[in-house]
């Protein structure tokens, strides 16, 4: 018996898997792990589960072979992808600058190919179709550094725009000329399939624009209160659209972009339908197609000789130099600057899913062969790091010119001020709420928010219980200084999550919380807590540490980082350090550079500011270390840092919490980070945020170039 079972389990786990539970088992597991384990290397979830395909797959260690069963996850994923991608563009500010579009779209969409096919045709000597196809592929960007604009609140900016126009113009006209690509390696392109190809077009789009979208409307009306249904309704339009498609003799591919530009108006961007659209998406049927394509990657191609890395090397730099040169004509064209260039650049230089899903499509119907399936992975890692730190670069210079949106800046009014303290450490909880008291506008009409989060296991109940009176207790310290206090538990299973939606329901402008306690390993590696509060919120979030009484402090020493002054909360915090040193009747010292200590008096000039200043410049901001000289032990230290990909983020914030806490062990400490503004990912795993190495290169690249100049 014993033997038995032992055979029966070395059977189920020879290579290749054959189990379908234990193959889905283990797909499952490489989408959950692969973005944690990947994270802290700052490598693109895209190119994550790339990976993780290759090394699982036929030419890897051959844990999976490809089935029918991979290839139906795959069609579904990719066909998933093109779907979302014309679902979320957004038509409304298409119409806004369509004509300007239009110009950029043919810009972006021409000149990378005229650059790419004599490349592809006289340099590598590939085939007329190859060449087209792989020319195509230059012409398509996702915008993948979306997020970046956003954050740095440009996203009105005419330049963003125009690139979000671009972008349904040359998806489009890259999917039309696949169709007829793939029609001519059929050996099918002769008047007959002219027409029977604008015919059956014709058809179809008057399907698609003109029935589906009246279909949509009618069901969404009528089977209103059944909500699953909606989400079925709308993969029946995604599969009879890629279905019709092939009828029509186009890919499938099409038939889903297009059943998301018909569907676009009929599913609002924020709403609880597109939640689930992209929840599910991204959750299972896109990780599933990014796996499946690394399975078909040969790593050890690159290996045979020196024409794969050359033909890879080729198609990255082709691919960058056209999109550079499409936004250069554009910035003559519409006489734009230099940053609303680069911010062009930026968005339109990323190749992710439709430049993935052309080339599967090439590869499927053998146009391209394993040297340019491997050279456009390669291609789409190095031009969404360049994406991103490109856009980054180019976002911080529009913000500088002074071109922000007008509505990036709130000023939180005191009437509507909201402060929430999340409990960690009864211990420090008295000072937290002193300080609290002391920064609390006296014109709100709100009490200041004590939340405590209980985690939601079997210890629930027993700890809710005890919350209840820690809370209470808190209550009744505040009542002695006759500050106002709220008391209120929260369920979670996660803390983070916890805090974060008591402050979104609560619409909290400021988050008080204690100094971070050392973590365990896993804490650190999955995320620590108060990282994970920082992506999950954007309201201004003080951390404290108060070792000493306040009667014993001197003064306060604010270190500002460079362009903290452009951020949205730079006015948020600066007033509350100005009150709280105002109550205690203490002077302020900044820390700054010249520009952001220009920004800082004409403000305090504006607001007649009668609290004593003194100013120091400090420009070395690598160096924070460097920051030891201006502090002293009876001083409150304010440290101002940045959410990353906001303004006045640099590399050397990084961790601040953690070398501050090493270096001023004795000190009182003020960490803040101003509000943001929240990112609209257009897609979870086209995001990417370039590694630190990335960043460091980039800039001593462009500290030779200001030399070259000088």
């Amino acid at each position: 018996m014993n033997r038995n079972f032992l055979d029966h389990l070395n059977h189920a786990f020879e290579a290749p898997l054959t189990n379908p539970v234990l193959i889905f088992a283990l797909v499952l597991f490489i989408i959950l792990l692969s973005p944690i384990l990947l994270r802290k290397i700052k490598i693109p979830g895209i190119i994550g589960l790339i990976i993780s395909g290759v090394v699982i797959g036929p030419h890897g260690l051959n844990w999976l072979e490809k089935n029918s069963a991979i290839d139906l996850f795959s069609t579904i994923g990719l066909l998933y992808i093109m779907f979302i991608a014309g679902l979320e563009l957004d038509m409304n500010e298409f119409k806004k600058t369509k004509h300007k579009s239009l110009l950029f779209g043919f810009f972006t969409f021409i000149i990378p190919i005229a650059i790419g096919f004599p490349v592809c045709y006289y340099l590598l000597d590939y085939s007329l179709l190859t060449s087209i196809l792989i020319s195509s592929m230059f012409a398509t960007h996702t915008l993948v550094s979306y997020p970046i604009v956003n954050s740095y609140g440009i996203s009105k900016n005419e330049a963003v725009a125009i690139s979000i126009g671009g972008t349904i113009l040359t998806d489009t006209a890259v999917l039309i000329i696949l169709a007829v690509i793939t029609g001519a390696s059929q050996g099918a392109i002769n008047q007959e399939f002219w027409v029977t190809l604008g015919v059956s077009f014709a058809i179809f789009l008057f399907i698609m624009f003109g029935i589906i979208p009246r279909i949509g409307r009618w069901f969404f009306e009528k089977i209103e209160a059944e909500k699953t249904s909606h989400y079925i309704f709308i993969l029946c339009v995604v599969f009879f659209a890629a279905f019709l498609a092939e009828i029509a003799g186009l890919e499938p591919i099409i038939g889903a972009f297009v059943a998301g530009l018909a569907l676009n108006k009929l599913i609002p961007h924020s709403s609880a339908l597109m939640n689930r659209i992209e929840f599910i998406g991204n959750a299972i049927f896109i990780p599933f197609f990014l796996i499946s394509v690394g399975m078909i990657v040969d790593i050890s191609v690159l290996l045979n000789g020196p024409e794969a890395v050359i033909i890879a090397a080729t198609l990255t730099v082709v691919a960058i130099a056209g999109k550079w040169l499409a936004a250069y004509a554009t910035q003559i064209a519409f006489n734009y600057s230099v940053g609303q260039r680069n911010v062009i650049f930026g968005l339109s230089s990323a190749h992710a899913a439709a430049t993935l899903a052309v080339i599967m499509v090439g590869y499927k119907s053998g146009i391209v062969d394993e040297n340019v399936l491997n050279g456009t992975i390669l291609l789409i890692l190095v031009t969404c790091i360049i994406s991103t730190l490109a856009t980054e670069s180019a976002s911080k210079k529009v913000v500088l010119d002074g071109n922000q949106d007008l509505n990036h800046v709130p000023m939180v009014e005191e009437q509507q001020e909201q402060i929430m303290i999340p409990i960690a450490n009864m211990q420090r909880m008295e000072k937290i709420i002193d300080f609290a008291a002391l920064i609390k506008s006296k014109k709100s009409k709100y009490p200041i928010h004590v939340v405590s989060v209980v985690r939601n296991n079997e210890m629930a109940e027993s700890n809710l219980s005890k919350a209840k009176e820690n809370l209470n207790s808190m209550k009744q310290y505040a009542s002695g200084s006759e500050t106002e206090v709220e008391i209120d538990t929260i369920v979670d299973m996660n803390i983070a999550s916890g805090i974060s939606r008591a402050a979104r329901d609560i619409q909290a402008n400021f988050l008080i919380l204690g100094w971070p306690s050392a973590s365990n390993f896993v804490e650190k590696f999955v995320g620590e807590k108060t990282e994970s509060i920082l992506n999950r919120t954007t309201a201004n979030l003080f951390m404290c540490r108060f070792n000493k009484p306040f009667t014993s402090q001197t003064k306060i020493s604010v270190f500002v980082p460079p362009y903290a002054q452009h951020e949205v909360g730079f006015i948020c915090w600066l007033d509350k350090i100005l009150k709280l040193a105002a109550e205690l009747s203490l002077p302020l010292s900044f820390i700054c550079n010249e520009r952001t200590d220009h920004d800082i008096k004409e403000y305090l000039r504006d607001i007649e500011n009668a609290i004593p200043v003194h100013y120091d410049h400090y420009e070395d901001w690598d160096n924070i270390l460097g920051l030891s000289t201006y502090t002293n032990e009876n001083a409150i230290l304010t440290f101002v840092s940045a959410r990353q990909g906001s303004v006045s983020y640099r590399d050397s914030l990084d961790g601040l919490a953690n070398k501050l806490e090493r270096y001023y062990s004795k000190q009182n400490l003020i960490l803040i980070f101003p509000n943001n503004v929240a990112n609209e990912h257009i897609d979870d795993y086209e995001d990417v945020q370039a590694a630190p190495i990335f960043r460091k290169i980039s800039k001593e690249i462009g500290s030779i170039f200001k030399k070259d100049k000088m």
